[in-house]
């Protein structure tokens, strides 16, 4: 288990964490939180040896191999598969060992070789990272290509699968949502959840701590504690403790005052000195509280637009996409969309990564114009536009204020200080140079000049991508309380459910209405798979000869369907296995995370525990192995008769 006791780390001459001491069991899944800047990152570092603690311990076991997401991405001409499969460092250590053996003609010892690598499961290793690359987006074709060939967003997918796939024993995982969509975002989540090794994530996704993650390790005022439960329990409990402090702070601030008065009246008299030294000796011993507040506090709103048209914007019968360069030559992502946002419009994109939801939102703001049909706009709309390249426009060398002032001359630097106190930029920050700038500090600032404006539409791109949670949520606030249109891109989940009305789907070149929620879209996630996969095996057949005809095709689906069925049945088995294995290895690890349990006279009980913990891991481990392969077999047995 991880131990910090009385741990202080710092950075330069900035103090981020102070004595704070916690544990973090084996097996158990942390979510670690606090405002940009508290230390994080820096504790990370801690475990993984790259930042030494300034006072205190920090202990984990020696053994223990541990797995983070590379930040960098050589530019290599390796197959993205083999990159990932690079992960799983024990099995290409035994796969160069085995080339060695077969080079020396060490019959014996190649056998050896490759008996470990099968009881490690290493010749399901390819299958395993397709897998991994599937659910991170990738599609089979892209499973061949370099490296190089791919995008930055795109590698550090690849970093994040090379990470997964590892045999770490703990799993340290920062805003790894960051750089994937909302069908990424929920394969992760699953994934996540059946991840048997400890894990410690930070992440500012509320709806992915709630769903993956059983602990949070808070950081606040330089002191990192441990919560029991997920986002939602830690944020019940540490609104309990701040009602308490509160209570506490102004019981103390009323007695201090009571007894300050005192002294103040009688210290001068003589009948009164020794009563009033009394009082100044207590008034001294009372304890340090602080007043109960929150680290990051953000309170801007939309403001009320000057006026409201109906309606703001339409497009009719448009097709949206691209000209090239020099040429009439058109690139045509969508067709035939038809939409209109009237004020309390609250609508929430959702779509498969490239499927053109982006592009629908450039294409309303008129950053790029409809190739085909009618684009209505109001006189007089302003539109709020959020995307990744506004964070990419602004200004380096000018600070926040001197945005602020270039936008609207009218108000003068005092305001704009105060104007942006609102959104975290505070004394000396509002004054600072953009590019000296976090990616969550430009964010804010976009969502600064965007309030300015009293937008009547807002057109959000991807919005949270840099925001801690305390701005997400006041973000969450301010669009509630918005009275004009909103439309929202956006992979995280809390954020749609919070703030949209309705859905619309953005796939196969469309844009129609979607009558259901997230859980819908995860179900049409699933099924979408499986119809993309059955076109591409009929469009293949289709091209080697005409098809059989309806008797053969229905012998055939016949055959198909007898074929999977001792698979899926097998697949079954294995799946109620391995739920009955996960709620056992649950009340085990719900042992284990009792301190009583470590005491000297509980060492047998101890032993058993983490003997049945292992053996739960390996049966776990295993058959979910077998239950993939089994699943990929009948999909792919499945798919050949659609």
């Amino acid at each position: 288990m991880i131990t910090a006791t009385d741990l202080s780390l710092d950075r330069g001459a900035k103090n981020l964490i102070k004595a704070s001491t916690f544990t973090i069991h084996p097996n158990h899944k942390v979510g670690l939180v606090g405002s940009n800047g508290c230390g994080k990152s820096s504790l990370f570092a801690a475990f993984l040896g790259e930042l030494a603690p300034d006072s205190g311990e920090l202990t984990m076991p020696s053994s223990w191999d541990i797995a983070t997401v590379k930040q960098e991405t050589p530019s290599l001409t390796q197959s993205a598969l083999d990159y990932v499969m690079d992960g799983d460092k024990e099995f290409r250590q035994l796969e160069q060992q085995l080339e060695q053996a077969r080079a020396a003609n060490d019959g014996s010892l190649e056998a050896t070789i490759i008996n470990k690598i099968d009881t490690i499961n290493g010749y399901s290793l390819p299958a395993r990272a397709g897998e991994l690359l599937h659910g991170l987006g990738f599609l089979q074709s892209q499973l061949a290509t370099p490296v190089k060939d791919f995008s930055g967003g795109w590698r550090m997918r690849l970093n994040l699968a090379q990470a997964l796939i590892s045999r770490a024993d703990l799993l340290l995982l920062d805003e790894p949502t960051n750089h994937l969509d909302l069908d990424a975002v929920i394969w992760l989540q699953r994934w996540l959840k059946r991840y048997t090794g400890t894990l410690v994530l930070i992440s500012h996704d509320r709806d992915f701590l709630d769903t993956v993650i059983g602990q949070i390790l808070h950081i606040e005022h330089h002191k990192a504690k441990l919560y029991s439960g997920n986002y939602t329990a830690f944020e019940r409990q540490r609104a309990e403790h701040l009602a308490q402090q509160e209570i506490q702070y102004q019981k103390q601030q009323k007695e201090a005052a009571h007894l300050t008065a005192f002294v103040d009246r009688f210290r001068a008299k003589a009948s009164k000195a020794k009563q009033a030294q009394s009082r100044l000796k207590r008034l001294e011993k009372l304890p340090d509280l602080a007043p109960a507040h929150i680290d990051t506090q953000f309170t801007f709103s939309f403001e009320q637009p000057e006026h409201m048209p109906y309606p703001l914007l339409s497009l009719t019968d448009s097709r949206c996409g691209y000209t090239q360069a020099n040429s009439d030559e058109q690139t045509i992502i969508l067709d035939k969309v038809n939409l209109t946002l009237v004020p309390g419009s609250r609508i929430g994109l959702l779509g498969r990564n490239g499927a053109g939801k982006s592009t629908l939102i450039k294409s309303l703001a008129g950053e790029i114009a409809t190739l085909a049909g009618e684009r209505y706009c109001a006189q007089e709309l302003k539109v709020g536009y959020f995307s990744q390249h506004q964070l990419e426009q602004l200004h380096a060398p000018s600070s926040p204020v001197e945005h602020i002032l270039r936008a609207k001359p009218s108000m003068g630097e005092p305001q704009a200080r105060a104007f942006l106190g609102r959104f975290g930029f505070s004394g000396d920050q509002a004054l600072s140079a953009i590019k000296t700038m976090s990616g969550g500090e430009k964010a804010r600032l976009v969502l600064a000049l965007i309030v300015l404006e009293k937008p009547q539409l807002l057109l959000l791109d991807e919005p949270t991508n840099h925001l801690d949670l305390e701005m997400r949520q006041a973000l969450v606030m301010a669009l509630q309380e918005f009275s004009g249109a909103i439309i929202l891109i956006a992979h995280d989940r809390f954020l749609l459910e919070s703030c949209v009305d309705e859905f619309y789907l953005v796939a196969n070149g469309s844009v129609a209405d979607f009558s259901g929620d997230i859980d819908d879209y995860q179900q049409w996630l699933n099924d979408d798979k499986k119809l993309t996969v059955s076109a591409a095996k009929s469009t293949s057949s289709s091209a080697l000869d005409k098809g059989p005809d309806k008797k053969q095709l229905r012998q055939q689906q016949a055959q198909l369907r007898q074929k999977a069925a001792p698979l899926k049945k097998q697949a079954d088995k294995l799946e109620k296995n391995i739920q009955a294995w996960q709620a056992e290895l649950a009340q085990v690890e719900e042992i284990l995370s009792n301190s009583e349990i470590y005491q000297s006279e509980h060492k047998a009980k101890l032993t058993e525990q983490l003997k049945r913990q292992a053996e739960l891991k390996e049966n776990i481990e295993e058959n979910e192995m077998l239950w993939l392969e089994l699943a990929e077999e009948i999909e792919q047995i499945m798919t050949v008769q659609n």
